[in-house]
């Protein structure tokens, strides 16, 4: 049986864990500090809560955790790498530029553990489905396999450390960035009267356009404060594009606005705008 360690447990952690635990993988994480929902939610996923030195003993760590805590948490586990006799295999699943990717990359080589860079795109798998997908990359893939077998939808990526992240910031570039151009301009046309117009338009000219938004303004609103450190990866990956690092700079500032307003009037307006497009 197989021992994989998932930090941590949250929406896209705990669900993993559970897909990997039903096909027969013990899985370890720390739950030190957590909130009784987040640890009642790792338990029904089947976790184990362990001491943080314990997850040395573990075949294969998955790191899923916001981007901002990333590097932090390489830095944390490392000494705890380099003195296991038997080395973890330490999957870096998070929405990292390829820099900041290769630079936890340096700081697990260095405690002389294998690293496999992983991008995780889609929602968190639910029963009966195959997703997310899992790309993977790097110099030795071998260990994937295991998490291929327990039923994670692995798909290699070809290039070392860095392309599989390179992925991940270009769709989410693209899937994210379209909601925040949508947020941005809905709200524009509300402000000058034209909301309403818009909608029409939209719904004659680009009816595909206007399913999609009324399925994505609302669902974004949750998951902003999530988003904007995912923007200023984006905006980082995209440095030597001065044009598309100010496009991704704003995006991220968009969503930390609208996370900020939670309930406030924008929101209520995306809401408005998602819930007319819904209505035959």
């Amino acid at each position: 049986m197989a021992t994989i360690a998932v930090i941590a447990p949250g929406a896209m952690g705990s669900a993993i864990a559970a897909r990997l635990h039903g096909n027969g993988a013990r899985i370890l994480t720390v739950l030190a500090g957590r909130s009784a929902a987040t640890i009642a939610r790792a338990q029904e996923s089947g976790m184990e809560g362990v001491e943080e030195t314990a997850l040395a003993e573990a075949d294969l760590i998955l790191s899923i955790v916001p981007p901002a805590e990333a590097a932090n948490l390489a830095i944390r586990l490392s000494p705890l790498l380099a003195a296991a006799v038997r080395k973890p295999v330490y999957v870096d699943c998070n929405a990292l530029n390829v820099l900041t990717k290769r630079g936890v990359a340096a700081v697990i080589g260095q405690a002389g553990a294998p690293f496999i860079d992983a991008a995780i795109i889609g929602a968190p798998p639910k029963s009966g489905e195959r997703g997310p997908r899992f790309y993977v990359s790097g110099d030795n893939l071998s260990a994937s396999v295991a998490l291929r077998e327990m039923g994670l939808d692995v798909r290699p990526v070809e290039g070392g450390v860095g392309a599989a992240s390179a992925l991940k910031m270009s769709y989410a570039g693209i899937n994210k960035g379209l909601t925040a151009l949508a947020a941005v301009m809905v709200l524009a046309a509300g402000r000058a009267g034209a909301a309403h117009a818009l909608y029409a338009e939209l719904a004659e000219s680009e009816p595909e356009l206007l399913a999609r938004f009324s399925r994505v303004l609302p669902d974004m609103v949750p998951k902003a404060y999530r988003w904007v450190a995912e923007m200023d990866e984006i905006a980082s990956f995209l440095e030597s594009d001065d044009g598309g690092r100010l496009m991704f700079d704003g995006a991220g500032r968009v969503y930390e606005r609208l996370s900020a307003e939670c309930d406030g009037d924008e929101v209520g307006q995306l809401k408005a705008f998602a819930a007319a497009a819904e209505r035959p």
